[in-house]
């Protein structure tokens, strides 16, 4: 694990959420800025790979060819720099406490019930949750030709409509029918935006670490797709890659339990966020008496703060009315080699090898690779 002095996130001009608006100023949408100075042409394709963090892809330089061959920099996430938030950053170019997403899960504050992110598993409309127009929707108003390629199974998710709504969804499960779709859109009218989403290598890194043989196949994987999307769009049309988080391997011995230490539960009414970055929501009166526990409890291994002390720092960008109650009332951020995991709440979590969310260089770096070919 690299130095873990916190990185803060470079909203407005180096993160995730800057490079959709810059993709529609390099097509000339009216009124879009180029905050990233990618090069103009009349079609874009992004390809996410979600889970390949910049330092991951340093280290591993030699399994990806292609990708080490290609012009780029290095973005900063969003707080936290989990799937979630981050693909909401991108598609909306808002940070997170503006379009709302703020964890992996997080509390739905009218009804007390938490909102998983990705399953979408509370009965919350995704269009009042993240009211904003989306960068794909000022896009598509323009008359540039914008379609997501991703798993069908993505068409009609929460998630999809909170960040990806204005684009024309198509659905694609295996490498053959993503290139095809790809193919297809990215020559459709005088000028398109194609969104391509591929969540093999998080998987992996999830189920067998970052560090592992298997995240390096996977990575080569990753690589050699890369290159068959770029062989499959026109010769003038740009391809950029781009990531959603990083990711670190914790070992068992190295997870807390909360569901193992009382005193970590004593005055909380929810647990939040995952196990590298938790919202902890608590009764009435607790927060203080919560925050003196885990401060204790972790020490250096953690920046434990209060929702107001969390928002002052910048973490989640600025935070709209609507938004603030969503964030725990105690906000605990990982730094050391160190996951917070509630094995009787969420068994799957805690079996998890690779993690994210928190604000390391390794989870907060990702990468924006350039390939304009011609």
């Amino acid at each position: 694990m690299t130095d873990p002095t916190p990185v803060l996130p470079a909203y407005g001009g180096g993160s995730l959420a800057d490079v959709l608006p810059s993709v529609a100023g390099a097509l000339s949408v009216p009124n879009e800025q180029n905050l990233l100075g990618l090069p103009t042409a009349a079609r874009y394709a992004v390809l996410l790979l979600d889970g390949l963090g910049w330092n991951l892809l340093q280290r591993n330089a030699d399994a990806a060819p292609y990708l080490s061959s290609l012009a780029g920099r290095s973005l900063t996430a969003g707080v936290p720099s989990t799937t979630g938030v981050s693909l909401t950053s991108f598609g909306t170019g808002l940070p997170p406490g503006a379009h709302g997403m703020v964890g992996y899960t997080s509390i739905v504050p009218e009804t007390g019930a938490l909102l998983n992110a990705l399953s979408w598993d509370a009965p919350v409309d995704p269009r009042r949750w993240q009211p904003h127009q989306t960068v794909f929707e000022r896009v598509a108003a323009a008359g540039v030709a914008t379609r997501n390629v991703s798993k069908a199974r993505f068409d009609n998710s929460g998630l999809t409509a909170a960040a990806f709504r204005g684009s024309s969804h198509r659905g694609a499960d295996t490498v053959e029918d993503r290139l095809d779709a790809t193919r297809f859109a990215s020559r459709e009218g005088k000028s398109s935006l194609v969104y391509v989403y591929d969540s093999q290598l998080d998987y992996t890194g999830h189920g067998q670490g970052s560090a592992s043989w298997q995240w390096r196949k996977e990575l080569a994987a990753a690589d050699a797709f890369a290159s068959q999307v770029r062989s499959a769009l026109p010769r003038d049309a740009v391809l950029l890659v781009v990531a959603d988080h990083g990711m670190v391997d914790v070992a068992p011995q190295n997870r807390i339990d909360l569901d193992a230490e009382p005193e970590l539960t004593d005055g909380l009414r929810l647990i939040g966020g995952e196990s590298r970055f938790r919202h902890l929501y608590c009764v009435d009166g607790a927060a203080a008496d919560v925050l003196a526990t885990y401060r204790e409890r972790l020490g250096d291994n953690a920046l434990v703060l209060s929702r107001e002390e969390a928002t002052s720092r910048g973490w989640f960008g600025a935070v709209e009315d609507r938004v603030a109650p969503r964030i725990g009332d105690v906000v605990v951020a990982s730094l050391g080699p160190v996951a917070l995991v509630a094995s009787r709440r969420y068994p799957n979590e805690a079996g998890l090898i690779g993690l994210h969310g928190s604000l390391t260089e390794d989870e907060m770096l990702i990468p924006l690779l350039i390939d304009e070919g011609r």
